[in-house]
């Protein structure tokens, strides 16, 4: 837990999709607690046509470099901390691959403990 899915365009390169990957693992283990070795990230990469989002929703002036982040995690969250999550996120996505704010999305889904299974065929976090 949590369990990332990663939405951009494709072309960009292995250090790009890196530093993402890096900078989403820092953000929620400084925020949200989630231990560092809780890593289960997946990317996937659109062609042109193939990521659909308004440019303008809410007046964010987005571009074709949007990133949309969705984050599966246990339910428990206080506000503030997702408040952080975003704002770290933020920060961090910008110093490295670069990314502008206004060209992140995030998601955040919550789920109860019972809806994991990390393997063997066992609910894992459930007696």
């Amino acid at each position: 837990m949590p369990l990332v899915r990663i939405s951009l365009r494709e072309g960009k390169s292995a250090s790009y999709r890196t530093a993402i990957s890096e900078a989403i693992h820092s953000a929620m283990t400084e925020t949200i607690n989630v231990p560092a070795d809780d890593r289960f990230q997946t990317f996937t990469e659109h062609p042109s046509g193939g990521l659909v989002y308004d440019k303008k929703y809410l007046g964010i002036e987005r571009s074709d470099d949007i990133v949309i982040i969705q984050i599966t995690l246990n339910t428990g969250r206080t506000l503030d901390q997702k408040r952080a999550l975003y704002r770290a996120l933020a920060e961090k996505l910008a110093k490295a691959p670069g990314l502008r704010a206004q060209d992140l999305l995030v998601s955040l889904v919550e789920v109860p403990k019972e809806n994991w299974s990390f393997g063997n065929g066992e609910m894992s976090y459930m007696k």
